[in-house]
């Protein structure tokens, strides 16, 4: 997709705070964070969304949870959440699949359950 925003960040043509990447995937800081921890787990093949995934995409979904797993450790993260949305009505706002990977707050108690729910 020639104008989708994350397949402009993967192939480095506008700027990200990328802190992890390989042949399948990039890691990056969200812009507008909803947590002190928020990336964002993308897959550099355009998938429009979870609700497009087809059976050849299953090594790309385990990729994107195991590096969620692996930043939240290189971060430092002693608990956070992953999340998927998918679709207008479950909040995706960019249509590429991607996973957020949110932590960083001190106690259950500093989590903003509006922005985030449990």
């Amino acid at each position: 997709m020639s104008d989708c925003i994350f397949c402009k960040i993967a192939k480095k043509e506008i700027p990200a705070d990328i802190v992890f990447e390989n042949k399948d995937l990039v890691v990056f800081e969200d812009i507008k964070p909803s947590a002190p921890a928020h990336y964002l787990i993308v897959p550099k093949e355009h998938i429009q969304s979870i609700a497009h995934l087809e059976g050849n995409h299953r090594d790309i979904l385990a990729d994107l949870i195991y590096a969620a797993k692996d930043e939240a450790k290189k971060a430092g993260l002693k608990g956070y959440k992953l999340v998927f949305n998918v679709g207008r009505e479950g909040g995706q706002m960019v249509d590429h699949l991607h996973l957020h990977l949110l932590g960083g707050w001190k106690n259950n108690g500093d989590i903003d359950h509006k922005r985030i729910p449990l």
